[in-house]
């Protein structure tokens, strides 16, 4: 089968290899689509130490199954050759402390697929079953490509906590805060200011019922203090990752509110410590999703409650290098890219 490899930073080469065989309990998946995640870009840079070259990148994706391990049919019915279905990248053991607590996703042993493991930028991707999902009916395998960062979303709105008639802030108009604002916006939240340097994509959000900041003209703190009266939002979500964005995010955050962290475009920075403390606001991360927040993701995107269209673009998958180099550069009006083997 042909693959797209991630060999060094900023290289990426399509390749010829082996097509997988399914292992013990697995499904072999035909890709159909595989999204671009903004964690991936940060791979590609060489900025990720989660992915080492040489890698098959792609964990956002949906497909077909065409193969399965002996013992599934049995495990998961649901599961059959042709099945239309989408897949929970985060591998969990199902065993661990966290595992036995519901907090799969803090899995001690886990996994990601399409970085401890080859991932879906390639024509097959073979795949534990019990991380597979039937579509339901009406779900196309489009759509359901977003599933992964629409989970992603849903466990930002559910650690943001109870923001219903409060004002939120987002930093970073990329597909997760697009889809975040969506999820907040549908948990009650009066306003969602949003902030990015993109105008493209600082107009996506605007009409997606955003209340929009260019940073380039207002600094972004003082800007959403005045809109609250000087109270500040209840919670702030940086979804770009750097060292000013996250002190955006706690300047701009009311005493005893939360900034969450989600962007990883730096792997670490300084933090303004002592406002944090002085205010008691709280520092969460928010990495990646339950499996109640998987479903919940595909049950929103199967009720249209959630979109990223009409910025989604399609390309071949020989075209991901350049399309990663884009992104990076100089994204546009595009939310999100999905690669089609």
């Amino acid at each position: 089968m042909k693959s797209l490899v991630w060999e060094a930073p900023r290289v990426m080469a399509m390749r010829e290899g082996e097509r997988p065989a399914p292992g013990a309990g697995e499904v072999l998946i035909k890709v159909a689509y595989a999204g671009i995640c903004g964690s991936e870009l940060g791979g590609y840079l060489g900025h990720n130490a989660l992915r080492v070259p040489p890698l098959v990148m792609g964990h956002e994706f949906a497909g077909t199954i065409t193969d399965a391990d002996a013992g599934v049919a049995d495990a998961f019915p649901a599961l059959a050759s042709g099945q239309s279905v989408t897949v929970n990248p985060m591998i969990y053991c199902g065993t661990c402390a966290f595992c036995a607590r519901g907090m799969n996703h803090l899995c001690a042993r886990r996994q990601l697929i399409g970085a401890a493991r080859p991932g879906a930028y390639a024509e097959y991707v073979a795949v534990p079953a019990k991380m597979v999902t039937a579509l339901p009916e009406g779900v196309s395998l489009r759509t359901a490509a977003l599933a992964e960062p629409a989970a992603v979303a849903v466990r930002i709105g559910e650690l943001a906590g109870a923001v219903a008639g409060d004002d939120v802030l987002i930093i970073g108009a990329g597909p997760i805060g697009l889809l975040a604002l969506q999820v907040l916006l549908a948990n009650g939240a009066r306003r969602v200011f949003m902030a990015d340097l993109d105008a493209e994509r600082l107009a996506m959000a605007g009409e997606l019922g955003a209340t929009t900041i260019d940073p380039r003209q207002h600094e972004v703190p003082k800007y959403v203090r005045e809109a609250t009266d000087q109270l500040g939002v209840v919670t702030a979500l940086d979804a770009v990752g750097a060292t000013v964005t996250r002190a955006q995010c706690v300047a701009a955050t009311r005493a005893g509110g939360t900034v969450l962290l989600s962007g990883l475009h730096e792997e670490s920075g300084v933090m303004p410590a002592a406002d944090i403390i002085r205010r008691e606001i709280v520092v969460r991360g928010s990495f990646c999703y339950t499996p109640a927040n998987f479903s919940q993701a595909l049950d929103m995107l199967a009720r249209d409650a959630l979109r990223l269209d009409p910025w989604i673009v399609e390309a071949p998958l020989a075209e991901g290098g350049p399309w990663f180099d884009r992104l990076i550069d100089a994204p546009g009006a595009v939310a999100k890219v999905l690669l089609i083997p």
